[in-house]
């Protein structure tokens, strides 16, 4: 019987001294070229260009990468980082020519990266006259599978772990503990590959729904279901994750908790709301209101 997994996979594809490729880059990498082909059939199926796919790629990853930091840095960290703000965008540390060393952005918040997200679309929005909520309704549906490789990706950092379990898909990190016997480290829950395991769902849930029920939808649905979907399983998946910051503890609901709420609220609001369906013609400009 299985008593737990050992899990001591180095997180560096390769070190080339001054430059670590990092497993984490390739699978955040891998979800932004997944979801981009997906869309690209989505936009070819509603009219749209791939240049404007293009514009709008560049917009998203810029917002997901400064939205997920700046979110870590204010949600997580504030005191460390209000200090010396150039931190929050610093890719690297030390001093060059002495000890420099590129070290990627190592804090993401997956809260901040949504609100930068919405934030960055209604930018490209604006800029390009496109609709802000046909633009988001699109998104999402392929968003859960790049939450899901980021997810994973912290698996092979050995981060954002759960707390102590001694269920048999416990997992023992053992890079958290370098140079403790394997006997006295404790299993973990694999609280990242819950999350991945709930994000792909997601993510061939609202494909099925767009597929199945393309050309008519109700303007904000898809957007309310992600919402929904992905934040109700943060938030209970939150019980069984370790503390990311020390004032979390002995909060009754943490960090992460307390801002899927919000997010909860305002899906439901778009799942609900009374609004009329809308067709969309192939050409991609809107053809009628269905009132079904």
């Amino acid at each position: 019987m299985l008593a737990y997994i050992e899990w001591n996979v180095r997180p560096q594809l390769a070190d080339l001294g001054f430059l670590e490729l990092r497993w984490y880059s390739l699978l955040f990498l891998l979800g932004f070229v997944v979801c981009y082909y997906i869309l690209a059939r989505v936009f070819a199926k509603e009219g749209k260009t791939t240049e404007l796919l293009d514009k709008l790629t560049f917009y998203v990853v810029i917002s997901t990468i400064l939205g997920a930091r700046l979110g870590h840095c204010l949600f997580y960290e504030p005191e460390n980082y209000l200090s010396q703000p150039w931190n929050m965008l610093l890719p690297f540390e030390g001093t060059p020519g002495v000890d420099f060393r590129f070290t990627g952005f190592q804090g993401l918040a997956s809260h901040g990266g949504a609100i930068g997200i919405l934030l960055g679309i209604y930018l490209f929005s604006r800029k390009f006259k496109q609709s802000y909520i046909w633009v988001l309704d699109r998104l999402v549906i392929v968003t859960g599978f790049t939450a899901a490789m980021i997810r994973i990706g912290n698996l092979f950092n050995s981060e954002i772990v759960g707390i102590p379990t001694d269920l048999p898909w416990g997992v023992k990190f053992m890079r958290l503990a370098p140079g403790v016997p394997v006997d006295q480290i404790v299993p973990l829950h694999p609280a990242q590959i819950y999350e991945a395991i709930c994000y792909l769902i997601i993510f061939a849930i609202l494909m099925l729904i767009y597929f199945k029920q393309f050309p008519s939808f109700k303007p904000g649905m898809f957007l309310g279901l992600f919402f929904v979907l992905v934040f109700t399983a943060r938030f209970f998946i939150e019980f069984v994750k370790e503390d990311q910051v020390g004032f979390e503890e002995g909060m009754a609901l943490n960090m992460g908790q307390w801002l899927s709420i919000p997010f909860v609220i305002f899906g439901l609001y778009l799942v609900f709301r009374k609004a009329e369906r809308v067709s969309y013609a192939p050409s991609g400009e809107k053809a009628v209101a269905d009132s079904k």
